[in-house]
């Protein structure tokens, strides 16, 4: 019993001294702060984290005499002695400094709060507060010496060398950097213009190459203090290095045309506008001077160019602007540019071309730069001479099927008579006409679904009798005869005619029996589905907010944009492509065709046939979940060769509308101005908005 208590006792006391070991160990580990020769308290001790000494900037302001002030609402610190100020923000690299000037510098670390302190990374106290401050490694003391003056020193090796402090940005800008060293592992730069009353704002550059010269354009919206910030990043999107610079944004619109070359229009001219601001969009003025008429064209792309035809009649002397208009709805219009039209009247034939066989019926039109009374489309033998009027009209095109007669070798060309009643020929275009006698499916085009009657007729270049419509079921063999005196006829389909099926149309010629080209197509009587809601329509901001805001943060592509370009292609979610025939929801919020990651859906699209439109089924991608949608769009945007021009500005939703709307990604003449007031009306710039 003896032994097993003194081991007892020995095993006790071992842990009491280990204990007690491991405490001086940590008392000796702790940051000691050293104040003009005065130790603080070690209850607010500084720490080490990611190799950064942080201090507590209260206990230090106030040992120095500063007066410390702590805003909730904001939560910032300002520290304020004498006629010197710093004004900290939690989680913002972006510090204000203010004594003879207001200037803005980049801390390495972002202040933070521990246990209800702020702190903030060494260096920053001797930036900020003016003091000079040493670090005793053997002893772990940070000394802080208030007698002795310290110089500001940025905290990384580059500098905004395009901008200067306190500089007033009046328009178009240019954006650049030097390196004073390499920075390692730099990936990007991107430019933030930031409101120095709450650190955040927008990007107003980016890019690849950390020291290009970068053109801001900025918005009449950015008026008043900013503050510029260049900053750089790794592969991995993580802040390596950047600098700041205080400016004043107060922009003096000015607006300039840029036009044809030598002021005389002989042809179409190009003309575009250039702007020291960002607009909304732009209009082009014409004035005829010597009749006093305007034309003033519909909303434009401000960066684009904008193609200017004049008429003959149009010839004269001309004032011409531009007018730019900014998100407000203010115009700014450029000087006038005096020009000169003298455009000579143009004439030409379309639908043929030069050498080419006419075998089936063509659309012969009219290419004209002038007002005319008659027209006429002529043909010529090439071997005789002989000339026939094929049709004469006012003006308008003439649907041309050769006839027998007209077969061999032809000339083709159009002729009128201006508004002066004097006669004007086109060049002449040889063709060879083949007039062998056809006849032509009209009614049903090729792979058409047929979902309920139809309207059939035929078209012939010899005159015809006895026209029948021949229906063969492609999967039974199955044939049916539809008759017709005058060669039109209803077919109407029963739900036992569901499958493929194949149509001729035959007719009588003399003695002779004519054959139209087989036409494939198929017959579906079945239930339909369209397209339909993803989620309520309340609901649809939220979810592509949260998957834009996502995508931005991956990609760099304006979450704003990608909001808006959700909304406009499906009504809010409301339509959104099935399959037809089985209802499958594709999840497709962008009309994608093809295949996705989730197969495909069988929707509608539409094609021509002699001149007919109509309907057949077209594949398009279908996802497991709207996330592989927004993924899947986002990737088309940023591989394809042809959207290129976009990557250059889309992290700018209202710049990127209008490059999308150039590379050609709608049909829509109005697409990006769609887009841009779906982002102004619901403030969806609030999605970019980033800090430091």
């Amino acid at each position: 019993m003896k032994k097993k208590s003194l081991i007892l006792i020995i095993f006790i006391i071992s842990i009491i001294l280990i204990k007690y070991i491991q405490i001086k160990v940590l008392a000796s580990s702790e940051i000691q702060i050293n104040i003009d020769g005065k130790t603080i308290d070690s209850s607010v001790s500084p720490f080490i984290e990611n190799g950064r000494t942080m201090v507590p900037i209260r206990v230090i302001s106030e040992e120095l005499g500063a007066e410390v002030i702590w805003n909730e609402k904001d939560r910032t610190v300002e520290i304020i002695k004498g006629d010197t100020a710093i004004l900290l923000r939690i989680n913002s690299r972006l510090v204000e400094l203010r004594d003879k000037e207001r200037r803005f510098i980049l801390s390495d670390v972002s202040p933070k709060i521990v246990s209800d302190r702020t702190y903030v990374p060494l260096r920053l106290v001797s930036s900020g507060l003016g003091v000079v401050v040493n670090w005793d490694e053997k002893n772990r003391t940070v000394y802080i010496n208030s007698r002795e003056k310290a110089e500001i020193e940025p905290f990384y090796d580059i500098k905004i060398t395009s901008l200067s402090n306190g500089q007033t940005i009046t328009g178009k800008t240019e954006l650049q950097v030097s390196l004073g060293s390499e920075i390692e592992n730099a990936k990007e730069i991107k430019y933030l213009l930031l409101d120095p009353s709450n650190a955040k704002g927008f990007i107003i550059g980016r890019g690849n190459d950390i020291t290009k010269k970068y053109i801001w354009l900025p918005s009449l919206n950015d008026n008043g203090e900013k503050v510029i910030v260049a900053a750089v990043y790794n592969e991995n999107g993580n802040f390596i290095a950047g600098d700041s610079v205080y400016v004043n944004v107060n922009i003096k619109p000015e607006v300039r045309l840029i036009g044809p070359d030598n002021y005389i229009v002989t042809g179409t001219a190009s003309l575009s506008a250039d702007l020291n601001f960002e607009a909304y969009y732009v209009k082009y003025s014409m004035i005829n001077l010597d009749n006093n008429k305007t034309t003033l064209t519909t909303e434009m792309d401000p960066y684009g160019t904008y193609n200017w035809s004049p008429m003959w009649e149009d010839n004269g002397n001309y004032l011409l602007k531009v007018i730019a208009y900014d998100y407000n709805g203010q115009a700014f219009e450029s000087e006038s540019v005096s020009v000169k039209v003298e455009v000579p009247k143009k004439l030409s034939l379309t639908g043929v071309k030069e050498g080419m066989t006419i075998d089936k019926p063509v659309t012969l039109s009219t290419s004209r730069n002038f007002q005319v009374s008659e027209t006429e489309y002529v043909i010529i033998d090439a071997n005789t001479g002989e000339e026939k009027v094929l049709a004469k009209m006012g003006y308008g095109s003439y649907k041309w099927f050769p006839i027998p007669e007209d077969t061999g070798v032809k000339k083709l060309f159009v002729r009128v008579k201006d508004t002066r009643l004097n006669t004007i020929e086109s060049e002449k275009i040889t063709v060879y006409v083949d007039g062998t006698p056809k006849l032509i499916l009209n009614g049903i085009g090729p792979n058409q679904v047929v979902t309920n009657d139809v309207n059939l007729g035929v078209i012939s270049n010899v005159n015809i009798t006895d026209v029948k419509y021949i229906f063969t079921n492609v999967e039974t063999g199955i044939t049916r005869i539809l008759n017709s005196g005058d060669g039109t006829a209803v077919f109407s389909p029963t739900p036992g005619d569901n499958g493929i099926w194949k149509i001729t149309a035959t007719a009588k010629y003399g003695d002779k029996t004519l054959e139209s080209e087989e036409i494939q197509f198929k017959i579906y009587l079945g239930k339909l589905y369209s397209s339909m809601p993803i989620i309520e329509k309340d609901k649809f901001m939220g979810l592509a907010s949260d998957l834009a805001k996502a995508s931005w943060e991956k990609t760099g592509m304006s979450a704003a944009l990608q909001t808006a370009q959700a909304i406009l292609e499906t009504g809010w979610g409301q339509s959104v492509p099935v399959d037809k025939y089985s209802g499958k929801l594709s999840y497709n919020l962008f009309g994608i065709k093809g295949k996705g990651t989730a197969g495909s859906v069988i929707s509608n699209t539409w094609e021509e046939y002699n001149g007919n439109r109509y309907r057949i089924d077209a594949e398009f991608r279908a996802y497991n979940s709207v996330e592989e949608s927004w993924n899947d769009h986002k990737n088309l945007l940023l591989t394809s060769s042809r959207y290129e021009p976009f990557r250059d500005v889309m992290f700018n939703g209202n710049f990127g509308a209008w490059a999308l709307k150039r590379c050609g990604y709608a049909t829509d003449s109005q697409y990006a101005i769609k887009l841009i007031d779906i982002m102004r009306r619901y403030n969806l710039y609030e999605l970019d908005k980033l800090g430091i």
